[in-house]
């Protein structure tokens, strides 16, 4: 068994994580849970609420988006939100209870002018005292250093899956173009949100590669989320045969031992999660949520749904969960 007080490690293998995966299950969770009980109050959760400020006509065409422009799925086409419209729902989401609150838009990469206006969003909702985070697509290096000097705290960029099973799910982009988004934001030391999606058809290795990428990049995300696909009606993933929940379980907690100091977040598929699933996920180690009804364009419990569960299982709500070096850099 892998020594749970080991220090960071950059160079796991695949038969390494295979033999987590491998683990009985109440083994692999013990571990995991040792393992986040180091590192964290393991009765806290911090929690981000999503909102999507540029929704549809996205020319990527990743398989499991209703926003991709080349699948039908109903959604109407959206300008940029206006900056009233993006405060109203931050304000929203703070009284809620979000210490994080993120914005996304269905860009394959901003324009310097679109970006402008979201630097603006940043400055509004940091000026309420939230921390920031935007997924915006790629970025260039300069776009990344704009982004830090307006104050942004996060920048969500996902890999989705492993690399062998990448172009089965996108063609407009390549892995690389990921990696070097991630590179470029790095560089600034905005922090990396940063983590996949399973569930899609992929097999275990792919969610053991998805998991080896994440944590052999050269710093681990400081925020990792995990997507359960959230299955659209005529998009090409739609109609693909479910992960088990175990299964999921397994990868929260693989996740949580490979990337011991990071947030690791429920994110998409979570309205599809009994409450049993979800608590074996925050006992697998699991420390952090979307929260809202809404997640970008998929449904997302309602956050009344979400504090029954936190009051049931003895959670407390908390704000930051890691005194990262970098918090000071972006603050």
């Amino acid at each position: 068994m892998t020594d749970p007080t080991q220090s960071i490690r950059h160079d796991w293998t695949l038969p390494e994580i295979k033999a987590l995966f491998d683990l009985p299950f109440n083994d692999l969770v013990f571990q995991s849970q040792t393992t986040h009980r180091q590192n964290f109050d393991p009765n806290a959760v911090q929690i981000s609420s999503l909102l999507s400020i540029k929704t549809g006509a996205c020319p990527e065409d990743c398989s499991y988006c209703p926003q991709s422009a080349r699948y039908d799925t109903g959604l109407e086409r959206e300008r940029l939100m206006p900056l009233e419209e993006v405060k109203q729902a931050a304000l929203n989401a703070k009284k809620n209870g979000a210490s994080r609150f993120c914005m996304g838009a269905a860009w394959r990469n901003p324009t310097d002018k679109n970006l402008d206006k979201v630097i603006e969003m940043i400055s509004t909702v940091k000026d309420m005292g939230l921390e920031t985070c935007v997924t915006l697509g790629m970025l260039t290096q300069p776009q990344s250093k704009k982004l830090k000097a307006a104050g942004l705290d996060y920048y969500n960029h996902n890999l989705d899956t492993s690399p062998e099973y990448y172009k089965d799910i996108i063609t407009t982009r390549n892995y690389q173009d990921r990696l070097d988004t991630l590179e470029n934001v790095r560089s600034e030391k905005i922090n990396v949100c940063c983590g996949g999606i399973v569930g899609m058809g992929e097999t275990d290795k792919d969610r053991s590669a998805l998991l080896q990428q994440l944590a052999n990049l050269p710093e681990h995300p400081q925020s990792v989320p995990i997507n359960l696909l959230v299955q659209v009606e005529n998009t090409p993933l739609y109609g693909t045969e479910k992960l088990d929940p175990i299964e999921f379980v397994r990868t929260i907690a693989v996740a949580r031992i490979m990337m011991p100091k990071s947030a690791v977040r429920l994110s998409a598929g979570r309205n599809d999660m009994s409450d049993e699933m979800q608590a074996l996920c925050f006992v697998a180690g699991a420390n952090s949520i979307f929260y809202g009804d809404t997640l970008l364009t998929t449904p997302n419990p309602d956050e009344n749904k979400d504090l029954e569960l936190f009051e049931k299982l003895g959670i407390n709500v908390s704000g930051r969960l890691i005194e990262d070096p970098l918090d000071t850099a972006v603050a």
